[in-house]
């Protein structure tokens, strides 16, 4: 007997919004956000439309501004930031703890706003919030010693990032900036995310954190947010496409840099036996449908193991749950445990089912296909932006399967005879965040593992950006700039002795260590 599902008590996007209301009135009005500039909240900008991918209903949309307006938030933000550079350490401490209490307070209306706006399950928005504050807690026990003979940029640091993560990857970094001397600037992703990020820098800038929060395309604001000579760093996470332009701006100009993007994070096979291991690690790899920079979508895998291979794989794959994030049974049960939910959007769906299928009608083999109709939903919920997992074989080399990062619960595999075309397939995208390479043998994981293109290489084991002194950055075409995580993030937004070399990935000066 199938059970009809319920929305969760008080998990209703008309619950969160009512809350955020009531707990930050002067950032949010009844019908849109507002954008935070020059120290005050603004009602300027155009309300975009959007849509939860949790179910196609209407959420908040970013208020987008113009480049003009733009421009004279980064003036404000200039002003800010010389009087934020001069604040005592120890006050700018007890501010952004302040702000990390304030947040911790709130957790549970950020979760559930990250569910509605970019379709977390639960579990993996918690995390994202809890990831944010612990890390910078982190950050404020130890910045004494992070910034002695050190000194804030000349200006703000501009933020870009993508939609995945605007807890643990976009606040972090604002607190952590401005914990050194710094004025923050952020935009929000344009594909969600705006309710979150406005919810918790008006928790920020009631403690005096010198942040500006601003919406808008990333052709009119990026003259403004890149360009502009006010501004002291950029840091962008993001895709290749983007990045290229953003790092030809910021080359040009001189202006220091932070550039993460994307590349096909790889897991080789090779010479192993361990398949318990493997097939137990393979639902985590599922983990918010893959949409993750250091998400591991392509399994490069010697051909006379692959029927071991599959043995361990299938089975794993096909215990993966899916669904609406707070659809549950009886409305006071807990949370459901998903490995996964909707991916972005609707248009992301699509792309994904038609990259799919022009692979398979280019040759790729299809291993597996999963199927909605076991997912968990709502009785006549739209499902437009949910995608069943899928395993391809061998993906034709015309096919953005077979170099580029999905971005969605699609995993492809590639069978090599030579430890030649191991290496050559695991470094497809010239430069990865992470791989990993599963092999019984640790002199021969100890010998390939230098030749993978990848930043973080894992033996037998998934590698993440890390926490609080891990060190995190990328090779090749995956990162641009200086690289960050323990104290390098703070040395990227702050001024060292005379003629420092940053530790980073740069066009003709790279330093690893």
């Amino acid at each position: 007997m199938t059970t009809t599902l319920t929305l969760k008590s008080g998990t209703s996007w008309a619950d969160a919004w009512r809350r955020c209301l009531a707990v930050a009135p002067e950032a949010f009005r009844d019908d849109r956000v507002l954008n935070l500039w020059n120290a005050g909240w603004q009602a300027d900008g155009r309300p975009l439309p959007a849509t939860s991918p949790v179910d196609g209903s209407p959420v908040a949309g970013p208020p987008r501004l113009d480049g003009a307006t733009a421009h004279r938030a980064v003036r404000a933000a200039l002003d800010q930031h010389r009087a934020w550079r001069h604040v005592p350490l120890a006050e700018r401490r007890a501010r952004v703890a302040a702000t990390l209490d304030a947040l911790a307070a709130h957790r549970d209306l950020l979760a559930l706003l990250l569910v509605w706006e970019i379709g977390k399950p639960w579990r993996a928005a918690r995390a994202d919030v809890d990831r944010a504050l612990d890390g910078v807690r982190w950050y404020v026990d130890g910045i004494e010693a992070m910034t002695a003979g050190r000194a804030p940029l000349d200006g703000p640091v501009s933020n870009i990032a993508s939609w995945n993560y605007p807890m643990s990857v976009l606040v972090h970094a604002l607190l952590v900036q401005a914990l050194a001397g710094n004025a923050v600037i952020a935009k929000t992703p344009t594909d969600g995310g705006v309710a979150c990020l406005t919810l918790a820098c008006a928790l920020a800038a009631r403690e005096g954190v010198p942040v500006t929060l601003v919406s808008g395309s990333g052709g009119e604001l990026s003259e403004a947010l890149v360009r502009a000579p006010e501004i002291g760093c950029v840091s962008f996470v993001g895709g290749r496409d983007t990045g290229a332009a953003v790092a030809t701006a910021v080359t040009g100009l001189g202006t220091r840099h932070i550039l993460e993007q994307e590349g096909l994070n790889t897991w080789g096979v090779w010479n192993y036996s361990d398949w318990d291991t493997l097939a137990a690690t393979i639902p985590g790899l599922f983990d918010y449908g893959k949409q993750r920079c250091t998400a591991y979508p392509r399994f490069v895998v010697q051909r006379e193991l692959f029927d071991a291979f599959l043995a361990a794989y299938l089975p794993a794959v096909r215990t993966l749950t899916l669904g609406h994030p707070l659809a549950v049974e009886r409305r006071t049960d807990p949370y459901p445990r998903l490995d996964f939910g909707p991916v972005i959007n609707a248009a992301k769906a699509k792309e994904l089912h038609d990259q799919v299928a022009e692979a398979i009608d280019r040759g790729a083999v299809p291993l597996y296909r999963g199927s909605l109709a076991d997912g968990r939903f709502l009785p006549g919920q739209d499902t437009s932006a949910y995608v069943r997992p899928v395993t391809l074989l061998h993906p034709p080399p015309s096919s953005p399967l077979h170099h580029a990062e999905p971005f969605g619960p699609v995993d492809t595999i590639v069978l090599v005879d030579t430890e030649a075309e191991l290496l050559a397939a695991m470094n497809a995208s010239n430069g990865a965040l992470v791989a990993t390479l599963s092999t019984d043998d640790r002199a021969t994981f100890d010998r390939l593992a230098p030749h993978i293109r990848a930043f973080k290489v894992g033996h037998g084991r998934p590698r993440s950006r890390g926490d609080r002194d891990e060190l995190f950055g990328g090779f090749g075409a995956s990162w641009r700039g200086a690289f960050v995580g323990g104290e390098l993030l703070v040395r990227a937004v702050t001024r060292g002795p005379a003629g420092e070399r940053l530790p980073g990935n740069f066009p003709e000066d790279r330093l690893t260590s």
